[in-house]
């Protein structure tokens, strides 16, 4: 752009100086005539870098999963093809589930045996309780009984010793109130018993019976839905939309649940594209921003994007977690560069950006929009040249 704007100002110079001669070409207009494209060009540039900033360090990064089964096991299918378009919740490698479907089963088969021990543990704790309502009931009528005999045996006595009554009737009355005191201390004596074999505890203070099979119940329920979900994560699914690159997995192969050895990596299809830009040339910008990209993997194509973000924050601003004083050094740390996040909008919205792509680009602000034109025509040339290999073989 700077080429065609000298071009054009050569262009008006030998108009004026030469072609028609309306001023003199003499010492002082030659110094304003090469003094003055210098100056008005710097200025410009200046401005431009202001309002319309630009970089040449736009790269297009995407998210990347690491791939790690949550079980172990040999590999037995893997329909997922490498460098192809893989949709979220397709099928990317199976497990042998042999194994853990026999363990399922397994502890499925014990659960109706312990539902048995549970159930009579509990049938078992009702027939005590029964026992003990029937004591109760037992207890509290001998127990009126054994007050009325009483207050018999009291009034035959009193009337025995004034002749108004028989000595037989006295004792036949102490006779009924012994036998029922008797009854009343094996009833309560039964009762006693029952209660203590509810309460009953084992020698380690462990729970009583029917709490220990509920216990042995609902842990084997839990050994249940960890071997279902097991046999689960035998089929490991695509995360989200992406595709499989570098893939060296194959049936037969052994995978194993270790965080440090994922089997194979997942590109996700959302993607961020970053600009980089020094600090000082983002006073102006602002989300919503208009912005172009060119990449280099689409010679003489502008993308068009809106500034997403501005990531402000640089790894120059922080410090190292440690127990030791950080280190002023003797040199000042470089200026770190701000990266700003731009989305591709409008017709561009949907277009493949190849993970790792880089170019070029700008970003117009709300200031200076005359000079934008300008700024457009820079990138639209520079893109241009993205046509040239430059190698020699």
């Amino acid at each position: 752009m700077e080429i065609i704007l000298l071009l054009i100002y050569s262009f008006f110079v030998w108009l004026i100086f030469f072609k028609f001669k309306w001023l003199p070409w003499n010492f002082v207009s030659q110094i304003i005539v090469v003094s003055l494209p210098i100056f008005a060009l710097t200025a410009m540039i200046l401005i431009l870098n202001v309002v319309a900033p630009s970089s040449s360090d736009v790269r297009v990064m995407n998210y990347v999963v690491q791939v790690v089964p949550r079980v172990t096991g040999r590999v037995i299918e893997v329909p997922v093809e490498p460098n192809r378009p893989v949709k979220k919740g397709d099928v990317l490698f199976r497990i042998d589930p042999v194994p853990y479907q026999q363990e399922l089963s397994a502890l499925e088969a014990k659960l109706p045996e312990m539902m048995a021990k549970l159930d009579s543990a509990q049938a078992y704790q009702r027939e005590l309780n029964e026992q003990l309502k029937s004591a109760r009931s037992t207890r509290d009528a001998l127990s009126s009984r054994l007050a009325l005999a009483n207050k018999r045996q009291q009034q035959t006595a009193e009337l025995a010793q004034t002749g108004a009554g028989s000595k037989f009737d006295q004792e036949q009355a102490q006779t009924e109130a012994a036998s029922l005191r008797s009854e009343l201390a094996s009833t309560t004596a039964q009762m006693a018993q029952v209660q203590q074999k509810l309460s009953a505890q084992t020698r380690e203070g462990q729970l009583s019976e029917i709490a220990q099979a509920h216990a042995a119940v609902e842990q084997l329920k839990a050994q249940i839905v960890q071997a279902r979900w097991q046999l689960e994560q035998t089929t490991v699914y695509a995360p989200a939309d992406g595709s499989v690159i570098n893939l060296q997995l194959r049936e037969g192969s052994y995978a194993a649940s270790l965080p440090l050895t994922p089997v194979m990596s997942f590109v996700e299809k959302e993607q961020w594209v970053i600009a980089m830009f020094a600090q000082n040339e983002l006073a102006n910008v602002a989300s919503g921003n208009e912005a172009e990209i060119a990449l280099k993997t689409y010679p003489n194509r502008i993308i068009k994007c809106a500034v997403d973000s501005v990531v402000w924050a640089s790894g120059t601003g922080q410090m190292p977690i440690s127990g030791m004083v950080p280190p002023s050094g003797t040199q000042p740390p470089p200026l770190g560069r701000i990266a700003v996040r731009l989305r591709p909008t409008g017709r561009d919205a949907d277009v493949f950006i190849a993970m790792g792509a880089q170019g070029q680009g700008a970003i117009y602000t709300e200031h200076g929009k005359l000079l934008h034109i300008i700024r457009k025509v820079i990138l639209r040339v520079s893109s241009k040249l993205d046509w040239l290999v430059l190698k020699l073989h």
